[in-house]
């Protein structure tokens, strides 16, 4: 039976980033979203990957990788949103945040990124070693990560649609370069923004499958 969900709002420090935070009674692990360029924690997208993540026990949270004032300078430059090693250190900062937040304190700690989102989720990973755990990444531009796959320890799953033939290329010759457990996953039918019926539904099962499986080993 679903559970009741209750979102609270957050401030992420040291500068105050903008979070949704959901924590499910008897959480097993926490989830922290990366966006795409262009996005914010109100991406429709991965709300609803959080959505099926927080039925299935875990934890998420959805925060703006920038500052209102940084999303006005990046409206008019665009080049904050591809400015990976800026959004990977957020995520250090929020994953640190995490671990000294009452309700989320000692949970596993894994990152979901989307798009560039993915890249940023791959070089926090490998910045964070002993605090993120586990990635899963959506349409990911693994390759904006680039060094930094290389010392990736985390469990990655890679999760392209069948139909964005570019990024499908980039996300297998960035599995070529990393040494962890790493798998990819096509899904039919699907284009970048995974719009068309049933496949957004394909990679919120997924991810949630391999949160919990490489969360529990970790527990183990």
């Amino acid at each position: 039976m679903a559970q009741a969900i209750t979102e609270e709002a957050v401030k992420i420090p040291p500068i105050g980033l903008s979070g949704d935070l959901v924590v499910p009674e008897g959480a097993t692990g926490v989830v922290l979203f990366a966006h795409g360029s262009g996005s914010s924690r109100h991406s429709s997208r991965n709300r609803y990957v959080a959505s099926v993540l927080q039925q299935g026990g875990l934890a998420t949270l959805l925060l703006d990788l920038l500052t209102a004032a940084e999303e006005e300078v990046d409206l008019r430059s665009g080049h904050l949103r591809f400015d990976i090693a800026l959004l990977a250190g957020r995520l250090g900062e929020a994953a640190e945040w995490l671990q000294r937040e009452p309700s989320t304190r000692g949970l596993p700690i894994g990152c979901f990124g989307a798009s560039t989102g993915g890249g940023a989720a791959l070089v926090a990973a490998a910045e964070n070693p002993g605090t993120i755990r586990v990635v899963v990444s959506r349409g990911g531009r693994p390759d904006l990560a680039e060094a930094a796959l290389r010392q990736v320890q985390a469990p990655t799953l890679l999760i392209v649609g069948e139909e964005d033939y570019t990024v499908i290329g980039l996300n297998r010759k960035a599995m070529a370069e990393m040494a962890c457990e790493t798998e990819l996953s096509i899904v039919p039918g699907a284009t970048h923004l995974f719009g068309e019926p049933g496949t957004l539904e394909q990679v919120a099962k997924l991810a949630l499958n391999w949160f919990v499986r490489h969360f529990d080993k970790r527990g183990a």
